[in-house]
This record gives structure tokens, C-alpha cells and sequence, in this order.
């Protein structure tokens, strides 16, 4: 069995060529940073490499380094800019690991004591609301 090939019409990918409008956080050379448009708590952001990959398996090495650096520099920020008490980190790989849309992405999700993730529902978010904690989470980046 030959692995899955790249697909260059995903939603990430069309988002990167400026062909889908996001909430973006951060940039730089290698990542982008955006909200998730169904989030499973309050600031829950998408860390994605600019470079095509489908996920953790056929991510360049140095692309994967990029994305981990952004996902450290930004699970710090979403702490800061929300109160929180930690963040829970999240890539699925291929359907059997969760992966709905195959372009390399790894979820960064403040988290609180005594709150549970809200279930993936597939409904998107308040525009709004996701403006609003976008402005909060560019706000509180070093």
C-alpha cells in the first residue's frame, strides 16, 4: 500500500494561498498560525507549515521543528492571554488517528481546572467571538 498523496485543495492549504480568509495569529517564514473555526475551548489555535505536507509522516524534518517552535512559542502565549493553567497539544495523523483535513496541523488549546473539552461538533464558532480572542492572543505575544 503506497501512502496517501498530498492534496493541494485542503482548506489549510487554500487558506495559506490567501484563498480562504482566517483569523490569523502569527507568521513567520515557516508556520502560520490561525483559529480554529471550531474550537473545543477557548482559544484554540492551528499551528500549520507553510511547506506541503499531509502530516506527521511525510513532514520534513526541518518543517516539523519549524511548526514545534511555533506550537512552544504560542501554548506560552494562549497560557498568558487567557489565565490558564495549561494547554493540551493535539496532531492526529490519517483517519484511523482522527485527521479530518490532511494538511500537517497541530491544535494548541488553553485549558482550565475542571473543564472538560467541549466535543467536536463540526458547527464553526461566533465570527466574532473568534476576532475577539484572536485580538487577545496577538495581544499577548512576546
Amino acid at each position: 500500500m503506497s501512502a496517501p498523496q498530498y492534496d493541494d485543495q485542503n482548506v489549510f492549504a487554500k487558506i495559506l494561498r490567501g484563498e480562504l480568509p482566517s483569523h490569523n495569529i502569527f507568521e513567520d517564514d515557516k508556520t502560520l498560525v490561525i483559529m480554529d473555526i471550531m474550537p473545543r475551548g477557548d482559544g484554540h489555535i492551528l499551528v500549520l507549515p507553510k511547506a506541503p505536507s499531509r502530516n506527521i509522516f511525510d513532514i520534513a524534518p526541518e518543517d516539523l521543528d519549524a511548526v514545534m517552535g511555533t506550537v512552544q512559542k504560542m501554548a506560552r502565549t494562549v497560557v498568558k492571554a487567557f489565565g490558564a493553567n495549561g494547554t493540551t497539544i493535539q496532531q492526529f495523523s490519517e483517519p484511523a488517528g482522527g485527521q479530518v483535513v490532511f494538511h500537517t496541523h497541530v491544535h494548541v488549546i488553553p485549558r482550565f481546572d475542571g473543564v472538560s473539552l467541549k466535543p467536536h461538533t463540526g458547527e464553526m464558532a461566533d465570527n466574532d467571538l473568534l476576532a475577539e480572542q484572536a485580538a487577545k492572543i496577538r495581544a499577548a505575544l512576546d
